[in-house]
């Protein structure tokens, strides 16, 4: 029977791994910058980490994959996201004791959504986050935006837009709830399911619906920014000062609300505006939550911020652009036995070169000397090594330069010197001619 992946996933073969390593890397090296640390939580956990009371977002009544193992009455979720896992992890292992507040940490991993599967968005897909929690300031905003702005930057992206919108505290979100309900009631027959549901839950939510976005009563919804409070609105005056300044461009987006009902204060979205990605053009989203950390037992006055990216969709991103990601590199050394006495002489050979760093490997199954050739040059090989009953009983090598077809026979003691020299060499006309080229 041939078996097939399920609906909604998809497989990362050997050829694009490296797309996804590359950019990988250029995620550590960002968090690392900006003195954030890695963390690793289970991939699901009880389903309450997720299923708060009275939650509105699609992806807590609708999209999550719960379970309960075989004689036993906890209920489990696989994770649909990943601040909630971390947050969880914060507050019971205490790190918010810690002299030096915030804690920043960053993540990546599977995560699991039970939802339609269309271009950029899977049911099992690869998600990169951060959280910086601890404290409560414009400027900790301010840092995870420019954060999350510096990354897609540095990837290549440019079809970029930052918008942000203000959600305010706790009591500025209560005042405008209660707009919004009396807003909304003489049309909420007018209204989908879902709209009806969150009309009860959470009101703000109406504002991100998809199937209701055009519904006349849409143009005229009162604005948040006429009922925050003082206090709130000084404080997403200064996030958007602090941005000003720092020159990175933003659109405030009354109607951004986010998909999940934790958010208070700063959300922001960054946007793809090519065309190529359709509906799903969101490649960065987050925001601050005021409410969470108290929420699983953590001190009451505590907040924290952050965001998340899907890698599946920052891929579409930059091929939408054009932008080339690292494909799999050429081998250093092809070995080539030629005659099976010397086989093992070559084996040896070949683990030496791995153990001095050199990206090597050789045909193990008895292939003739016209396969060989093919199987270095399918691996695009810059050098060969042929080794014969003569090689080996004169302790040489015969090294050949596959690019120039240059051919020579020396010690083996000396191939590691030799190498490292030729490589290197190499290495450095190749960077004369890249310099000559971008002049």
């Amino acid at each position: 029977m041939a078996y097939q992946i399920p609906r909604g996933c998809q497989d990362l073969l050997p050829e694009d791994s490296y797309a996804w390593q590359s950019i990988e890397r250029t995620l550590r090296e960002f968090c690392y910058l900006y003195n954030y640390d890695e963390i690793r939580t289970p991939i699901f956990e009880h389903t309450k980490v997720f299923k708060r009371e009275n939650d509105s977002s699609d992806m807590v009544n609708k999209e999550m994959y719960t379970f309960q193992p075989e004689n036993s009455k906890t209920s489990l979720t696989i994770r649909p996201e990943g601040t909630a896992g971390v947050v969880r992890s914060f507050v019971e292992n205490k790190m918010y004791s810690s002299p030096d507040l915030p804690v920043k940490l960053f993540y990546m991993g599977t995560m699991a959504r039970h939802e339609r599967p269309q271009k950029g968005r899977l049911r099992l897909f690869n998600q990169f986050g951060v959280e910086c929690l601890g404290n409560k300031s414009p400027y900790t905003d301010v840092e995870t935006i420019v954060l999350a702005y510096s990354i897609l930057k540095a990837l290549g992206l440019k079809d970029l837009k930052v918008c942000i919108n203000t959600l305010g505290d706790e009591e500025s979100r209560k005042n405008y709830r209660e707009t919004l309900k009396r807003y909304f009631a003489p049309y909420l027959d007018e209204l989908c399911a879902d709209c009806k549901r969150r009309y009860e839950q959470n009101p703000l939510r109406i504002l991100d619906c998809k199937v209701d976005h055009e519904h006349p009563c849409m143009q005229n919804v009162p604005k948040i920014s006429d009922y925050l409070n003082d206090s709130s609105q000084e404080y997403f005056k200064t996030v958007l000062s602090l941005l000003d300044e720092l020159e990175i461009p933003y659109e405030v987006d009354p109607g951004l609300v986010r998909g999940l009902d934790y958010y208070t204060h700063t959300v922001f979205e960054i946007v793809s505006l090519n065309t190529e990605m359709g509906a799903q053009s969101t490649v960065l989203a987050g925001g601050r939550y005021d409410n969470l950390i108290p929420y699983y037992g953590g001190p009451a006055d505590m907040s924290g911020i952050g965001w998340a990216l899907g890698m599946e969709r920052l891929l579409i991103a930059l091929e939408a652009e054009g932008i080339e990601l690292e494909k799999k590199p050429d081998l250093d050394v092809f070995v080539m036995c030629l005659d099976e006495s010397a086989r093992s002489y070559a084996f040896q050979t070949l683990i030496e070169l791995r153990a001095y760093g050199y990206r090597a490997d050789m045909d193990m199954n008895g292939k003739g000397f016209k396969g060989q050739f093919k199987a270095a040059d399918r691996a695009h090989a810059h050098y060969a090594l042929l080794i014969g009953e003569n090689e080996r009983s004169q302790n040489m090598i015969t090294v050949k330069n596959l690019h120039t077809k240059e051919q020579t026979s020396i010690l083996r003691n000396d191939l590691i010197i030799y190498l490292d020299d030729h490589m290197e060499s190499e290495h450095h006309h190749q960077e004369d001619s890249y310099e000559k080229n971008t002049l």
